[in-house]
């Protein structure tokens, strides 16, 4: 694949999920998540979203991930309804510029550290403001810390995977 046919698929996968986190949430409203717990059903999507955004960086740069999270932002607006519009996009915002500080300086010292903890930051910045925003509650806030944690779990272990089998093949 190509730099910018990367580059775009990239960019159109991850404003995706935002499109689908808001989605699910419109229409399934809470899910369970396990341990008991619930969370809105874009939780999982939305977990997603940040590792994307970390791959985005790497093809692009910084200024395409900022135009990829005003894109977001817009549709998180737009998708979410009028009760959930300014909950969604701000948290959205909010979070991903979070992502994007912790992630730039800790990319070139060790990638995998960098997009772990930067989604870290975003998934807990993501949840507490879109929970007290949307719901003046932060009572989800453990499963949906739990939820985007999975999603953020798997992606880690999905790129050590991918970044080890190529090693291996170069090798």
């Amino acid at each position: 694949m190509t730099r910018p046919a990367r580059t775009l698929t990239l960019a159109a996968t991850y404003i995706g999920t935002i499109a689908a986190a808001n989605w699910a949430v419109a229409t399934y409203g809470a899910i369970p998540i396990g341990l008991g717990l619930l969370a809105p059903a874009g939780v999982l999507f939305a977990g997603l979203a940040f590792t994307l955004r970390d791959l985005l960086h790497e093809a692009a740069g910084a200024a395409w991930t900022i135009a990829a999270i005003a894109a977001g932002t817009a549709l998180s607006v737009a998708i979410a309804g009028p009760g959930l519009a300014l909950a969604a996009g701000a948290a959205f915002l909010v979070s991903e510029l979070a992502d994007l500080a912790v992630y730039t300086p800790l990319r070139r010292r060790r990638w995998l550290l960098a997009v772990a903890a930067s989604n870290v930051v975003g998934l807990v910045v993501d949840s507490a403001l879109f929970l007290w925003l949307a719901f003046g509650s932060l009572a989800f806030l453990p499963g949906q810390i739990l939820g985007k944690t999975y999603m953020t779990v798997a992606a880690v272990i999905a790129l050590a995977t991918i970044r080890a089998h190529r090693r291996t093949v170069v090798a």
